[in-house]
């Protein structure tokens, strides 16, 4: 009996498959980025669970006023990251958005913090208007001229390429500016009580807010947060604090103490939605609570703002002065042999540098309270990263040439600031929810263990086919061998051109494969019997058996397909990586069954071991068959 389709010719679909392996191979050895042996070129990239290194997830969180985080400034903050990462002088870093809030910085290999590189870097310049004690002693009378914080040294202006002063006697950020070629002017630094790192650390004490003022839900615009806290500290409270023209005396009038009280008790992110005014002039808001507000709560240039510095309070001016005015930033040694942060200005950004310490010199307008005038009476511009004063020093000229940062930095923490300085700030706040870290010894159990796990099914769904299928069973075996094959030289390649790496998930997804291999077996190799049982010979079942079963395979396929499709696109993480995997090898098993086992098929079929029930596999349908066919060759059989 004819087969249903034209004579096929297994060789040609063989070639092919020749044909894609020989390319394949190529690029594994010969494409862009292969590099080194033989061996380093048959390496595919893994994931940190496999070699070690550390994984850090960055949460965008909700700016101030309520709106979220956009897919267009998702992907710039990811920019930024990434060239924060590879100023480290990482090599193979790996940064990624995750959904619509996260990003993923994996670093392989190696072990290290990066819990800074998700900073804000708002670096802003503003000048000091007024000072206030921000330690939230209940009887604190309002701060004097004499008793405001002061410069503990102070500098007239340096002649051209002069060392910036530096104040005795204190370990303490600074900032200093050096002029350049033709400038003049220069800075007194005020000690800070800044640790070396630019970025502040929330210590716990008695007055930190509890922690149900900030687990209760907060409305989402500034009104109605606003509102929410006036319903929480009272009518009585709010009109006090609204009131207030200037930081209230508490000596002069005790029972205000009573009114103002429940501001004490607001957490740092109902603090950062209060107006300026009630921020400043209410002396139970501390510094405590200041300076744990959420990252952005002063980044409005075009706002007044509310920050501390050595426990005080102090009002600022609109930034005059952004990040974004400064060209470059680099980490140096001075002539001191003292890291420093060096300030490039652009050229509209030292024009308005050069403004703002003229307006900070003279004093223009007397905008200046004596409260916040240095020793030497004149103006000081505090240096804002984030929510912290990292140092406001006194004015002392006005200043033509570019800035240093200047303070106890060492190496690492310089090229840090200096990292997020030069590559612009975030345009949006991150918290760190998770930071993995695995070694390398770990790394390598994990994969010992994948690759024994991967051997185990592959070598049971071979025992179990020669034992089922017989010589059929060889088929399954060399399927599954050009499989892995295919799989493993698709990782190697994707691996270079998309960065795609093979984690512990993905390897449990093509161990699953094997199961989707499997079934396609199943269904060709029975409806190979049923053909047989019916009464074809071997040769024209083998046909008619795969176009019967071709259909079946094809939608199982694409059903698992489509199911890794939909868990790579609304999954994250280790999940994502799984699908990936499954769907690769799915795809690949689909170009086996075609290009192989039916091929392959069909030249078994024309040999003698394939008519032997025991060789063939094919088990009780070939003595049924010959049964049936000798009794028709014989009636009287029957009738005798």
């Amino acid at each position: 009996m004819a087969p249903p389709q034209g004579q096929m010719r297994p060789g040609r679909q063989l070639a092919v498959l020749g044909f894609i392996f020989v390319v394949l191979y190529l690029l594994v050895f010969f494409s862009g980025g292969a590099s080194g042996g033989w061996k380093d070129r048959l390496e595919p990239r893994l994931g940190l669970d496999l070699i070690g290194g550390t994984r850090l997830t960055l949460e965008a969180t909700n700016s101030v006023d309520g709106k979220p985080p956009t897919s267009a400034n998702l992907e710039e903050a990811r920019q930024i990251i990434e060239n924060r990462v590879n100023a480290y002088g990482v090599a193979e870093a790996e940064v990624v958005t995750e959904g619509n809030r996260n990003i993923v910085i994996s670093l392989p290999g190696q072990n290290r913090d990066l819990t800074n590189v998700g900073e804000a870097a708002e670096l802003r310049f503003r000048k000091v208007l007024k000072a206030t004690d921000g330690s939230g002693a209940a009887a604190a009378p309002a701060p004097t001229a004499s008793a405001t914080p002061a410069p503990s040294g102070s500098a007239s202006p340096a002649p051209s390429g002069s060392a910036s002063p530096q104040p005795s006697g204190s370990a303490a950020p600074k900032v200093s500016a050096s002029p350049s070629a033709g400038g003049q002017g220069g800075m007194a630094p005020t000690p800070s009580a800044s640790a070396a790192a630019p970025t502040p650390s929330a210590t716990p004490s008695a007055a930190a807010p509890s922690p149900s003022a900030s687990a209760e839900p907060v409305p989402q615009s500034i009104e109605q947060q606003r509102k929410a806290i006036e319903q929480k500290v009272g009518a009585a409270a709010w009109a006090a604090a609204s009131g207030l023209q200037a930081p209230a005396d508490l000596t002069a009038d005790p029972s205000l103490a009573d009114k103002l009280k429940p501001f004490g008790t607001l957490s740092p992110q109902e603090v950062a939605v209060l107006p300026v005014g009630i921020q400043f002039n209410v002396p139970t808001i501390t510094c405590q609570q200041l300076d744990n507000r959420p990252a952005a709560s002063i980044k409005d240039e075009n706002q007044q703002a509310v920050a501390c510095e050595s426990g005080a309070k102090y009002l600022l001016d609109k930034a005059k002065v952004l990040g974004t005015d400064v060209d470059d930033a680099n980490a140096v040694l001075d002539q001191t042999s003292s890291w420093v942060v060096s300030l490039n200005f652009t050229g509209k950004g030292q024009e308005k540098w050069t403004a703002l310490t003229r307006e900070a010199f003279n004093n223009e307008g007397q905008a200046c309270d004596q409260t916040a005038l240095g020793q030497d009476g004149k103006c000081r511009v505090a240096v804002v990263l984030d929510n912290e004063i990292v140092s406001s020093p006194e004015i002392q000229g006005v200043l033509t040439g570019d800035s240093q940062i200047t303070g106890s930095f060492d190496n690492k923490t310089a090229n840090a600031l200096a990292s997020q300085l030069r590559y612009g700030a975030l345009p949006v706040t991150f918290e760190p929810q998770e930071q993995q870290n695995v070694t390398a010894t770990l790394g390598d159990s994990h994969l010992k263990a994948g690759l024994l796990a991967a051997g185990i099914g592959m070598l049971l769904v071979i025992i179990y086919s020669f034992f089922y299928y017989r010589l059929l069973g060889s088929v399954i075996f060399l399927s599954l061998v050009l499989s892995a094959l295919l799989v493993f030289g698709a990782l190697v390649v994707l691996g270079r051109s998309i960065g795609f790496t093979l984690t512990l998930a993905g390897i449990a997804g093509m161990i699953v494969s094997l199961g989707v291999a499997a079934d396609s077996f199943v269904i060709y190799f029975e409806r190979l019997k049923d053909e047989i049982r019916e009464g074809r010979s071997p040769r024209s079942a083998v046909p008619r058996a795969w176009v019967r079963a071709r259909r079946t395979i094809i939608s199982a396929n694409a059903i698992t397909l489509m199911s890794a499709v939909v868990l790579y696109i609304v999954s994250v993480g280790a999940v994502k990586g799984f699908a990936f995997a499954l769907g690769l090898a799915t795809v690949l098993d689909l170009v086996v069954v075609f290009l192989f086992r039916h091929p392959i098929m069909t030249m078994f079929a024309r040999t003698r071991a394939f008519l032997s029930p025991r060789v063939s596999g094919l088990g009780r349908a070939l003595p049924a068959r010959s049964a049936e066919s000798g009794a028709a060759r014989n009636p009287r059989v029957k009738e005798a």
